[in-house]
């Protein structure tokens, strides 16, 4: 599949480029009529189960109920803890405290913890052990802060008046 053709001045090389822009632009068209023909392979069972089901009555509504599910819990905002809560509670949930429920109880229970960890993300979390941790840290004492630097300016006061004093003595003396 090598080609060895040697490049020997300019021509040459405008030749093999024009010849792989169009060998790339082939295999462009066939890996895109391939990604179509997949799509339609991967589609039909997805038709054919959508066709089923248009037939039955009271599936729509069941459809529109999930999918109002689905965009609350998919937020734009959903950082990888958010994700992360959304497919641990349910499983952690299932397996401890419903070990013996139903399935609906349990598909209940899902949907329920998904909605709930959608609404935590970072931000939220963040914020929370913020104020646990200021409420814990001792308090700052501001007014020692403010006493050393009402004791710096005074010292850079009388500093400054020591000075003009002693040129003053030396100008009297001269």
């Amino acid at each position: 599949m090598k080609n060895s053709q040697k490049i020997n001045n300019l021509h040459d090389l405008r030749a093999e480029i024009t010849r792989l822009n169009l060998r790339r632009r082939e295999q462009e068209a066939y890996l895109t009529d391939q990604y179509a023909l997949l799509k339609v392979k991967v589609g039909t069972p997805f038709r054919f189960f959508r066709q089923i089901t248009s037939q039955i009555p009271g599936v729509g509504m069941l459809k529109d109920f999930t999918s109002g599910v689905g965009k609350a819990v998919q937020r734009k905002d959903a950082d990888w803890l958010t994700r992360t809560l959304q497919l641990a509670a349910p499983i952690v949930l299932n397996s401890t405290f419903l070990r013996k429920a139903g399935w609906f109880k349990k598909a209940l229970v899902l949907l329920a913890s998904e909605t709930a960890a959608g609404q935590v993300n970072q931000d939220k979390i963040s914020g929370l052990i913020n104020k646990v941790t200021s409420f814990i840290k001792p308090k700052k004492k501001k007014k020692k802060e403010k006493l050393e630097e009402d004791t710096i300016e005074k010292i850079a006061v009388m500093e400054q008046q020591v000075a003009i004093l002693e040129d003053e003595r030396f100008t009297d003396k001269i």
